[in-house]
């Protein structure tokens, strides 16, 4: 059972900034050059993308409380089939 509610759309947020911190890892380390600007369309198209995600996430969810809540009690079970 979950703890609480899956938002993919914090998901989406955390990978975006994830990547932003390897690159700066990587320039840090050695491993290749990031130029200090690079990492501004990185996080503004992970935040809008997350953005995008938690509309989308939210109203899936809206449109599954609605129907649950306007179907009858016992529909679509062996119950309700009686």
């Amino acid at each position: 059972m979950l703890r609480h509610e899956f938002q993919p759309g914090r998901l989406v947020a955390g990978l975006f900034f994830t990547g932003a911190g390897v690159l700066y890892a990587g320039d840090a380390y050695g491993a290749w050059r990031t130029p200090w600007f690079v990492v501004f369309p990185l996080v503004l198209a992970g935040l809008c993308l997350a953005g995008a995600t938690g509309v989308m996430a939210r109203a899936v969810r809206r449109r599954r409380d609605r129907r649950r809540a306007a179907a009858p009690e016992g529909a679509g079970t062996a119950e309700g089939a009686g």
